[in-house]
């Protein structure tokens, strides 16, 4: 085997890096063959987000992975140029974003090859090799790929306009966005219970001929019914080797809740998998996030399989098992405060296989389930993925970017020296805390910030680590080597939420995505609330971020962390539209092209994603699993048709 690397590959904006599973091979049989078939599942789900993402997306993958091949047999041996070349790299973006829209901009991917190229080699095909005849698929797809006017964007978060009709996500089909909010209004209308079910997060909401709103549920026997049959028969493989009963029972309620669609039973799936924290093995399955959804009703689809870190476990436990000191030590409104906080579990975990809306961007740390009543009455588990961070870590070195934008030797040294711990903490603070703090006043909806609720969340789990950050409760704990550490990550997220994430936005365009939003808002409402703790200054014609009180921001957090708490705790619409509107969207363009040209000089991909190792089984005489081999050596596009030809229906 080819010895492992970190880095693999550089297309567009991208950088392709290899995540390495260490101690997969001290795991037991039974073990490694629960990890194979939970992954098997997990590669399943792949087409469901590809359609999700835009009802397009599949019928063109499929197209360009069929033309590309056909260019590659032509050019033989000789590497690809010109609008072949384009035509590739177009492809490997599509692959990347799970569709024709970029990952965090959500913009439509503009082709490096002209239309009149695209259409002469569709016609140049034999229908055998593509999806349909070639006529029909130019008249579908020349429009969508072509065309900057036909769904523009995946998810559009413009105030003042539809955010439905805008967006092209595949959740609604000719349905307004007051259509989708009424209906879904009404339906929490008819039910007095607190513990709601999340409505719509497993449907496509549309018009019927009547008039009527109807959901299409993705169920067994309903939309995308074949490949969560096959979901289905992995999850129900991999009971067979799970490590307790409770996994077992965590299987059988997925596996009943796919089979039916009842939104009840994922209720009481993710209660039973909150119950199970004894196994070294764990998985997320199904249709969790709303980000892709403008409302934020609908889920995405999304999987990954998971083994302990047990050497670092240690600070997400500590962490875990101090829940109820932080909670009561908030910097916000008593109200807001959780009494008493339940069944809080934080563990460090190696990624052994990601899937859906998880590949090959991913994050690198999770807490669930999202029902806030859930969260209340039964806690929440977190998870930090290790060897994700590993991987970028090794990526970064040498790259020269802290050196470019890091405002003197004094700070550049403390960055190096604590950066890294410490942003693994506040991923830890955020994840295993954050989200799992404070609560709603009897009668708000969790749903009551509407487009606004994934920026707000965000922001309130980060405020969260921020403050706690720079506490003298690291110190007692043990998890920051001494006081002055915290400063390292406040100057870096202020950073990046003023300037440096602007390189994954293109030139003129505002921030959609909720994490960006999220990061943009509390650095920009600290600069503005700062009274000169944070400055920006020039040398030589470069921008750089001044922190002149460290412990002043940390105040500032905690006046920021107490109003959006409140704002989520009260349901109020208006105060989160004024905070993301105003601090959270808005680039100024001189920064933003100056921030890009540094970065271009540097020659950093802005985005990176990830491969997964290829897993092989190995059957005994009696036909059971007795080892897993891992492969780590598939480029992106081996990968990718690979995926493209055995987990597709």
């Amino acid at each position: 085997m080819k010895k492992f690397e970190y880095i693999d590959e550089r297309f567009a904006d991208i950088q392709m890096l290899r995540y390495q599973l260490p101690g997969f091979e001290q795991l037991s049989s039974r073990q490694k063959a629960y990890i194979y078939y939970l992954s098997e599942a997990t590669l399943w789900g792949r087409d469901i987000t590809f359609d999700q993402f835009g009802r397009y997306n599949l019928l063109i993958r499929k197209t360009l992975e069929s033309l590309v091949e056909h260019v590659r047999q032509r050019s033989g041996s000789a590497a690809l140029t010109g609008e072949d070349a384009a035509l590739e790299v177009y492809l490997k973006r599509v692959w990347f974003s799970n569709g024709i829209y970029h990952h965090y901009g959500c913009e439509k991917f503009v082709p490096g090859f002209s239309q009149e190229y695209f259409t002469g080699l569709v016609r140049e095909m034999d229908d055998e090799d593509l999806p349909m005849d070639a006529e029909t698929l130019l008249q579908k797809l020349v429009p969508v790929i072509f065309d900057t006017a036909v769904l523009p964007k995946r998810v559009n978060r413009v105030a003042g306009e539809d955010l439905v009709l805008t967006s092209a996500c595949n959740y609604y089909e000719g349905v307004t966005q007051k259509e989708a909010e009424d209906y879904y209004e009404a339906k929490k209308r008819g039910c007095a219970s607190h513990t709601l079910p999340s409505y719509g997060l497993n449907s496509l909401l549309r018009k019927a001929e009547d008039g009527r709103l109807v959901e299409d549920v993705w169920f067994l026997n309903g939309k995308y019914g074949k490949t969560i049959a096959k979901i289905i028969e992995n999850l129900e493989n991999a009971r067979e080797y799970a490590e307790n009963d409770i996994q077992k029972e965590v299987i059988g309620l997925l596996t009943d809740y796919y089979t039916t669609g009842d939104l009840s039973t994922f209720d009481a799936y993710s209660i039973k998998w909150l119950q199970e924290t004894e196994g070294r093995v764990d998985f997320i399955n199904g249709f969790i996030e709303v980000y892709g959804d403008p409302l934020g009703y609908k889920a995405s689809w999304e999987g990954i399989v998971e083994y302990k870190d047990l050497e670092a476990c240690r600070r997400t436990q500590t962490i875990s098992s101090n829940a109820q000191w932080f909670e009561d030590h908030s910097p916000i409104d008593e109200r807001f405060r959780k009494k008493t906080v339940k069944g809080v579990t934080a563990n460090a975990i190696c990624a052994a296989m990601i899937g859906g809306d998880e590949y090959p961007s991913t994050a690198i740390g999770i807490n669930l389930p999202n029902a806030d009543w859930i969260r209340a009455e039964h806690g929440s588990k977190s998870v930090t993925i290790t060897n994700f961070t590993h991987a970028y870590a090794q990526a970064s070195k040498g790259n020269g970017f802290l050196e470019e934008f890091v405002c003197d030797e004094e700070t550049l040294r403390m960055v190096k020296e604590y950066g890294e711990k410490c942003d693994d903490l506040h991923t830890d603070l955020h994840e295993c805390l954050g989200h799992g703090s404070g609560q709603l006043l009897p009668g708000v909806a969790a749903d009551s910030l509407k487009e606004y609720g994934n920026a707000i969340e965000e922001a309130r789990a980060d405020l969260f680590g921020l403050y706690y950050m720079a506490d003298a409760k690291m110190l007692e704990l043990g998890l920051l080597p001494d006081s002055q550490a915290y400063k390292a990550n406040y100057y870096m997220y202020i950073l990046n939420g003023m300037l440096t994430q602007t390189v994954r936005i293109t030139l003129g365009e505002d921030i959609q995505e909720a994490h960006m939003r999220n990061r943009a808002l509390i650095a920009n409402w600290c600069y503005a609330h700062s009274d000169g703790v944070i400055s920006l200054t020039k040398h030589d014609g470069k921008t750089f971020v001044v922190i002149s009180d460290y412990e002043r921001l940390r105040g500032l957090f905690a006046e920021l962390l107490w109003e959006i708490q409140r704002i989520k705790s009260t349901g109020d619409y208006e105060a989160a539209r004024m905070l993301v509107e105003t601090y959270g969207v808005k680039i100024d363009r001189e920064l933003h092209e100056e921030m890009l040209e540094r970065y271009r000089r540097l020659n950093i991909a802005p985005y990176k994603g990830f491969l997964n190792a290829r897993m092989t089984p190995v059957f005994n005489d009696a036909g059971e699993i007795e080892d897993v081999t891992l492969d780590y050596t598939e480029t992106l596009t081996q990968q990718m048709m690979r995926y493209g030809r055995d987990y597709s229906l």
